[in-house]
């Protein structure tokens, strides 16, 4: 099983040898890989209509004129905004089941009420915010928008909500999105904020 992740390792970042990556989340913060190194994802897809309902879930940024370094800070900056979300608290406000059931029902009512919401609720309330953030984010840095395939999205983004990300395939993927965004342009729409 180890041989496996370090393969599936080495197929993320290119040709870059294992033992020449990052050991510690701090270094892979600051990992700055040759663009050369790092795998271009696939972009092309044929769109249908649930591609387009979609596109406020997946899309990817570019920016005309700007090098891999660049697009790789902004992206990183971006994410640390996005990152750690608080999620807020889905737990009712009890008082009314306080003043009908009394103190102790009410408070334990609510607690459960709360905790069950926060379970199905949660997760995906911080993949929203997620994804406003970093598209607020990178739109004020000058970048366009483009929709894409959810499968196609899936193999260089993350999604938190239920667990994080390790910090390296965080920054791996952060540098694959950095190649798109500095890359050609798409030939596809932008989609604006």
């Amino acid at each position: 099983m180890p041989a496996l992740a370090e393969d599936e390792r080495q197929a993320a970042v290119g040709n870059t040898p294992v033992a020449a990556l990052p050991q510690s989340d701090a270094e892979w913060m600051v990992w700055m890989p040759d663009p050369a190194s790092v795998a271009r994802p696939e972009l092309a897809f044929v769109e249908d209509q649930e591609d387009r309902d979609n596109y406020e879930k997946y899309y990817y940024f570019h920016r005309p004129d700007t090098d891999f370094a660049t697009a790789l800070g902004d992206l990183r900056d971006c994410d640390a905004h996005a990152r750690g979300l608080h999620r807020g608290s889905y737990y009712p406000d009890s008082s009314a089941a306080m003043t009908q059931y009394g103190p102790l029902a009410g408070a334990a009512g609510g607690l459960l009420v709360g905790v069950v919401a926060d379970a199905i609720f949660g997760p995906a309330e911080l993949r929203r915010k997620r994804r406003v953030n970093m598209r607020r984010c990178m739109f004020f840095k000058g970048y366009d928008r483009f929709g894409i395939d959810e499968v196609l999205w899936g193999s260089f983004n993350f999604e938190e909500g239920n667990g994080e990300v390790t910090e390296a395939d965080r920054q791996r993927m952060l540098a694959q999105q950095a190649l798109v965004a500095s890359g050609p342009r798409p030939t596809t729409q932008d989609l604006g904020l």
